[in-house]
């Protein structure tokens, strides 16, 4: 069984349960060094890490068909664009359609569940993504993001995510090359508390410069990256968001520091969130502002989205 159609899947759910962090949880593992380019995109490759990358896969699957939970997943494809393949040395292999299609595998193998269960493609900004400064202009990201969202279109992925995004300008390049594939797309921001992306863009600019930017427009809004917290703040800022920003950000991956990007990046040691706080303070998001899609990202793990899912559920 396959899940419907994504935009059908959004609308016949009012509360879906994300899955938790990944390339954190791997860097944490002294056998799954990530690659300098792909980070974990190349671990298909490796018997070893491809096994340490399927057992966290796992765990969220096992979680969401425990509770009978909508569940929200990405594929491993967060850097693997073009450049970053060939630097690494692995021009030859199909990246994108490999990581989606072995995913696509593991979710058909929770049977009658599967149905319950979407995938999607993931695509991260050129640069890092704690630095707007390195942000691509719209038309050059265009052309740059358009090789990969074009693979993991052709693969199957059920919708494309931009994700982790620091700056609007990018954003509209790939907003604009995701389109282009036909397939249901989101866009994931980083933002302040002050209601902004991390170049200052106020999101109630964003989202009206990108839901005008062409046809079709993104099929919705998340916030990633980002501690419940600041979140909660941003969306509820009075100058820079508004309704329609908290009618079109329908989810957050969040992570569990309550510290600015700067700060965050320049941790040694991960800052964790004890789970039942985190998935408190999730709920309340959901029940206060409606966001539906709920899952983590750096500092969460199985324990965290464990706790939420027994709230949700």
């Amino acid at each position: 069984m396959f899940p419907p159609a994504f935009p059908d899947f959004l609308h016949r759910h009012s509360c879906i349960l994300g899955e938790g962090a990944v390339i954190e949880r791997l860097r944490r593992q002294p056998a799954t060094v990530l690659d300098p380019y792909l980070a974990n995109s190349a671990f298909l490759y490796d018997p070893v890490k491809q096994a340490a990358l399927e057992a966290i896969y796992r765990q969220y699957l096992q979680i969401g068909r425990t509770h009978d939970l909508p569940l929200f997943m990405t594929a491993p494809t967060w850097r693997a664009n073009a450049e970053n393949i060939a630097a690494a040395g692995c021009g030859g292999l199909d990246v994108n359609a490999d990581n989606l299609r072995r995913l696509q595998a593991l979710r058909a193998a929770t049977g009658p569940y599967a149905a319950k269960v979407v995938i999607g493609g993931l695509i991260g900004c050129r640069g890092d993504a704690y630095r707007p400064e390195e942000a691509l202009a719209a038309k050059e990201a265009r052309v740059f993001h358009a090789w990969q969202a074009d693979r993991l279109a052709a693969a199957g992925a059920d919708f494309l995510l931009g994700i982790t995004l620091p700056a609007l300008c990018e954003a509209t390049g790939l907003a604009a090359a995701m389109a282009a594939t036909g397939r249901p797309f989101l866009l994931s921001f980083v933002v302040r508390p002050a209601g902004t992306l991390l170049d200052g863009t106020p999101l109630k600019e964003a989202i009206a410069t990108l839901d005008a930017g062409g046809q079709p427009q993104p099929t919705a809004y998340l916030i990633n990256c980002t501690h419940p917290d600041f979140a909660r703040a941003a969306l509820c800022h009075p100058a820079n968001s508004s309704p329609l920003v908290r009618q079109r950000i329908i989810g957050l991956l969040a992570n569990t520091a309550a510290l600015n990007p700067e700060a965050l990046d320049g941790q040694k040691h991960l800052v964790e969130e004890e789970p039942a706080r985190f998935a408190h303070a999730m709920l309340d998001l959901h029940r206060d502002l409606g966001l539906k899609i709920l899952g983590g990202c750096c500092g969460t793990d199985d324990r965290h989205i464990r706790a939420l899912a027994g709230l949700l559920a």
